[in-house]
C-alpha cells in the first residue's frame, strides 16, 4: 500500500444531539478513486466539510503527505491541495469560463497580475491535457450541465488540487454524459491525483471506484477494495441488513383514462416558455415515468399541474372534469395529489411541528363541531403515518424544517398517500435518499400503482424511471419528445433522447440529430 496523499486519524465532530462524526478514520491514496457512501445522517458530508475546511473538527488529525494540517477554511484546504464540487455548482452564469475558473484569485497567483488572454490560455492547455474540452471564452449560461462539471473541475485543477471531493457528481447527468464524465475521473487518477466521490448509487461505485468506506451512525463501517465487494454487500454495509431494490410486478391491464394533458404551455418566472403545447394522458393503473435532464421544464409542469404556476394554454382534466385554473386545494380536494421536488420550501411549513405538517391542506378533515382543530385526532394521524414511513426521531411534534432530508420526504409522501388520491405527481422523490429509504419509497410508489392509481413520477435518475415505470415520457426543452415502454426502452436511447438528439415520432419513426 502507498502512503496516504491524505489521512483522517479519529475525527470526532459533534452537534447539538448527534454525535455525526464519532472517532472516523479515512485514507486517501493518490491516483485512486474513493467512494464514501452511507445513508443520510451517516456522517459523510460531515466528514468532507472538515477536509474542505467548511467545519471545524472537534478533536483528531489531519495529514497531508504525512504533515499535520488543520483546514480551518476552505482557502488551507485549497492550499493544501483539497478541493470540493458540491452537487449545486458555484458558478456565475453570466461570466465566461476564464471568469468564473480565476474568480477570487489574487494578483500574485497570476505573476502579479489578472490577465485574461492567459488565463485562458492556460486554461485551454489544462482542459486538453485532462480530456475536459470547454471554452474557456464560452459564458456559462450557455453551456450544458456536464460542460459546466468541467468548468467546476478545472477551478480546482487551475488552483493545482491533488484531491477533488465530488458531491453526487452524476446527479444532473445523462448517461453519455456520466460515460464521459467516468472517463474523466479515470484520467485524473491515473495523473496522480485522489478522487472522492460521494453518492448512493452503488452501481456507479462499482463501476468508477477503486475503494469503498462505509459509514453508518457517524462511524466507519469498514473500507473494502471495491473488486472485492457487490452492489448487494455495500447496500448491507449502509444499512445493516439485506436491502432489496427489485421490482417485481404484476402486469396489469391500464385501466380508463385519470389524468388528461392537452396542450399545455408554461412560462417560467422569467417570462420565458418553460412547458412547450406538451399533452400526456395517465391510466389507472400505471406509472408514467416522465425522464429529461434538470430544467428542461419539469418543474414547472408539475406546479401547473396542481396550479401553483398559470398555465398559459391548454387542459388539464382529472376524472373528466377540468381543473386548469382550479385552486391547490380544490386540486386536492379533487383528489390529485403532489410530492415536490423542493420539500424544504414547497409543502412545508419549517416552523409548525410534524402534526401540523402531516394536514396540511387537508386541515378540515380534523374540525371539530365549533371548525376548532381536533389536535388529538391529528397526533393520532401523525403517529400512524410516522410509523408507517419510518420518520425519524419518533417525536410527532418534533419541528418539520429539522428533519433531514430523507424524512422530510417520507412526511410528504405519507400526507400525499394517505388522502387516498387518484393520481399523483411524484417528483424527484428519492434525491439525496440513501438505499433504505429508497427502498420504502419505491414500494409506496408501486403500491400506488397496484391499487389502481394513476402516477406520473418525475425523476432525473434515468434508473429509477427504468425501475418503476410502465412507460417512459422523455422531455427536452419543455417538449414530449418520445414515448416509451419501458420495457422495450435502451438507456442509450433514452440517453440520446434526453438531450435532443433522438426523438420518436407518431408512428413510431426514429431520428437521430446530426
Amino acid at each position: 500500500m502507498m502512503d496516504p496523499f491524505l489521512s483522517a486519524r479519529k475525527i470526532v465532530k459533534q452537534f447539538p444531539g448527534v454525535m455525526a462524526n464519532d472517532h472516523v478514520d479515512f485514507d486517501v491514496e493518490r491516483g485512486e478513486i474513493h467512494a464514501l457512501l452511507g445513508e443520510n445522517g451517516a456522517g459523510k458530508s460531515t466528514l468532507m466539510q472538515i477536509l474542505y475546511g467548511l467545519y471545524s473538527r472537534d478533536s483528531g488529525e489531519i495529514l497531508v503527505d504525512g504533515s499535520p494540517v488543520e483546514l480551518a477554511t476552505p482557502a488551507e484546504s485549497i492550499q493544501a491541495g483539497i478541493g470540493m464540487i458540491h452537487q449545486e455548482f458555484m458558478l456565475v452564469r453570466k461570466f465566461s469560463v476564464t471568469e468564473n475558473i480565476i474568480l477570487g484569485l489574487k494578483d500574485d497567483d497570476h505573476g502579479g497580475h489578472l490577465d485574461l488572454a492567459t488565463a485562458s490560455a492556460r486554461i485551454s492547455k489544462l482542459s486538453a491535457s485532462y480530456g475536459l474540452q470547454v471554452d474557456p471564452n464560452e459564458i456559462i449560461e450557455h453551456l450544458p450541465v456536464g460542460v459546466q462539471q468541467r468548468v467546476e473541475i478545472l477551478k480546482l485543477l487551475y488552483r493545482k488540487a491533488t484531491m477533488l471531493i465530488l458531491d453526487e457528481p452524476t446527479a444532473v447527468l445523462t448517461p453519455q454524459e456520466t460515460k464521459a464524465f467516468f472517463k474523466v475521473l479515470r484520467k485524473l487518477a491515473a495523473q496522480g491525483h485522489a478522487v472522492v466521490i460521494v453518492t448512493h448509487k452503488l452501481h456507479e461505485i462499482m463501476e468508477i471506484s477503486d475503494q469503498v468506506t462505509i459509514m453508518r451512525d457517524g462511524q466507519v463501517v469498514t473500507s473494502v477494495a471495491t473488486r472485492d465487494s457487490s452492489e448487494a454487500e455495500l447496500a448491507r454495509l449502509m444499512v445493516g441488513r439485506d436491502v432489496e431494490l427489485g421490482t417485481d410486478r404484476a402486469t396489469q391491464v391500464l385501466g380508463a383514462p385519470v389524468l388528461d394533458i392537452a396542450n399545455l404551455t408554461v412560462k417560467d418566472e422569467r417570462g420565458y416558455t418553460a412547458v412547450h403545447d406538451l399533452s400526456l394522458v395517465l391510466h389507472a393503473g400505471e406509472i408514467v415515468g416522465l425522464a429529461g435532464v434538470d430544467g428542461n421544464g419539469q418543474s414547472e409542469l408539475a406546479q401547473a399541474l396542481m396550479n401553483l404556476r398559470p398555465v398559459q394554454s391548454g387542459q388539464v382534466t382529472l376524472l373528466g372534469r377540468d381543473i386548469t385554473h382550479a385552486s391547490p386545494a380544490a386540486h386536492i380536494a379533487a383528489r390529485l395529489a403532489y410530492v415536490p421536488a423542493d420539500r424544504r420550501h414547497v409543502g412545508t411549513v419549517a416552523e409548525l411541528p410534524i402534526t401540523m405538517n402531516a394536514v396540511l391542506g387537508d386541515q378540515g378533515s380534523y374540525t371539530g363541531r365549533l371548525g376548532l382543530l381536533d389536535f388529538d385526532r391529528i397526533r393520532d394521524f401523525t403517529k400512524t403515518l410516522m410509523k408507517r414511513f419510518d420518520v425519524r426521531p419518533d417525536n410527532p411534534d418534533y419541528s418539520a424544517g429539522k428533519l433531514s432530508g430523507g424524512n422530510l420526504q417520507k412526511v410528504q409522501m405519507g400526507r400525499a398517500i394517505s388522502a387516498d388520491p387518484v393520481a399523483m405527481i411524484v417528483e424527484q422523490p428519492t434525491r439525496g435518499l440513501d438505499v433504505g429509504a429508497i427502498e420504502a419509497v419505491w414500494g409506496e410508489i408501486l403500491a400506488q400503482r397496484d391499487a389502481g392509481k394513476a402516477v406520473l413520477l418525475i425523476s432525473a435518475e434515468l434508473q429509477e424511471i427504468l425501475n418503476l415505470a410502465d412507460r417512459i415520457a422523455v422531455i427536452y426543452e419543455g417538449r414530449i419528445v418520445g414515448i416509451l415502454s419501458a420495457d422495450q426502452a435502451e438507456i442509450s436511447q433514452i440517453g440520446l433522447m434526453m438531450t435532443g438528439s433522438y426523438h420518436t415520432t407518431e408512428n413510431g419513426a426514429h431520428h437521430v440529430t446530426a
